[in-house]
């Protein structure tokens, strides 16, 4: 099979586990809060857990960074064959009921890192969806090196406007075809899931020819007029950008020193993922805001003042029609929006980035976080903190954006609240 979205050998916890206790948020998630993985780890303590298996972001670059990764690798190595021990030959259906209500389709297996790249100006049938910060693999790469397996919190966006795929499983599942593997409830406000085995070799293969259909050229040209005859998309990353981008990283480290036999089926050729359908209504998409830490409020509209005249951004106070703006929130609780006649960027995100990394170079003591929610972006402003509240994201524009100018601007867009994110629960040993 040369699909870009292939089944997998996909490895799951003992059916005795509660998924409140084995699954756990994606790990580049809180990453200015450590109490939210303060008490996610109070819960697993001495218990089977996903948590042990990862590394949180907010844990990268501490003075105990390489220990955490020792334990994990050697959780890893204890929980093959043990923890572990039950498998799926094919692909798991999974639905995610979250707090709200919505309920998001998903369908995990693994995707060819072969037909992916992250290198600017490539156009691989899977891309990424935002600029890959290169700085951002090694410490990601070093818990990869010598790890036996995968927990994936990558989610892949596919366009199947008339929700065919996704719908048919659905289907499959109702007429009692498709065997449940587990649900329950997740940890810390994470909602429930539940999960299908996938293994009948036709249905795998058919599921698998589908979405590989849905980027052939025709459709491709179809869809986007303007690119008609460039290489089609199949699959764009919808979360988990830089988790993917480091097993990709790996394999290439790893490529080398393979013969040519070895490299066409080699484990880490492949990276378990989730595939979910664009247009569906559960797909929530929301703009990833801005926090500047050790500055205030004045410094920062004094920076963003210089900025937007050193670019000829033609700025003015309030929301102006027709103009792209953003927020601007400090910790007296003002909110003053900006709106820019000229935009350094098409999103009024990308535009907001650039003075980031600008002021960020002008103010040698400042520092910047990724947040995703409004109110939690508005509750970390204070004396020393100020928010850049993004205006809301047109999901509609992902994929058209990405094909007509590229990837979009860093951390533009997040699929719903973090505690939305992707669970850590299926696994995949990627060793040879």
């Amino acid at each position: 099979m040369s699909n870009c979205f292939r089944p997998a050998r996909i490895l799951l916890p003992a059916a005795g586990i509660p998924l409140s206790q084995w699954a756990c948020l994606a790990c580049d998630q809180f990453t200015s809060q450590p109490e939210y993985w303060r008490r996610a780890a109070a819960l697993v303590e001495g218990r089977p857990s996903a948590l042990h298996l990862v590394l949180p972001e907010i844990f990268l670059g501490g003075a105990d960074e390489q220990e955490r990764i020792r334990r994990i690798q050697a959780a890893m190595e204890e929980y093959d064959g043990t923890v572990l021990d039950r498998t799926v030959e094919g692909f798991v259906y999974v639905e995610r009921t979250t707090e709200e209500g919505l309920v998001r389709q998903g369908l995990v297996g693994m995707v060819d890192l072969e037909k992916y790249s992250y290198t600017p100006g490539s156009r691989p049938a899977i891309r990424p969806t935002e600029n890959t910060v290169v700085e951002r693999i090694p410490p990601r790469l070093a818990v990869r090196r010598g790890a036996g397996l995968e927990l994936p919190h990558v989610m892949m966006l596919m366009s199947d406007p008339e929700d065919r795929i996704l719908s048919g499983l659905a289907y499959e599942r109702d007429n009692g075809k498709l065997p449940l593997l587990y649900e329950g409830q997740l940890m810390l406000g994470g909602g429930s899931i539940r999960g299908w085995a996938v293994e009948d070799a036709d249905l795998c293969q058919t599921l698998s020819d589908a979405i590989e259909a849905l980027g052939a050229q025709d459709a491709f040209d179809a869809a986007y007029p303007k690119a008609a005859g460039q290489p089609p998309i199949t699959l764009a990353v919808g979360d988990g950008n830089h988790s993917l981008a480091t097993a990709k990283a790996y394999w290439e480290e790893l490529k080398p020193t393979l013969s040519p036999d070895a490299r066409k089926e080699h484990p880490a050729r492949f990276c378990l993922v989730e595939v979910c359908n664009l247009h569906s209504a559960a797909i929530q998409i929301e703009p990833i805001h801005r926090v500047l830490f050790g500055v205030n409020g004045k410094q920062v509209q004094a920076g963003l003042t210089r900025y937007a005249q050193t670019r000829h951004l033609g700025m003015t106070r309030g929301t102006a029609e027709g103009q792209q703006h953003f927020m601007v929130v400090d910790g007296s609780t003002h909110e003053m929006t900006f709106s820019f006649a000229t935009p350094a960027e098409p999103l009024a995100v990308g535009t907001a980035e650039d003075f980031v990394q600008w002021f960020l170079r002008e103010e040698a003591g400042a520092r910047v976080d990724y947040v995703h929610g409004d109110e939690t972006a508005r509750s970390m402003a204070g004396e020393d903190a100020v928010a850049l509240i993004m205006p809301p994201f047109a999901k509609d524009d992902i994929l058209k954006g990405v094909v007509l100018g590229g990837v979009l601007p860093r951390k533009t867009f997040s699929m719903g609240h973090a505690e939305e994110k992707r669970y850590y629960l299926e696994a995949r040993r990627i060793r040879g």
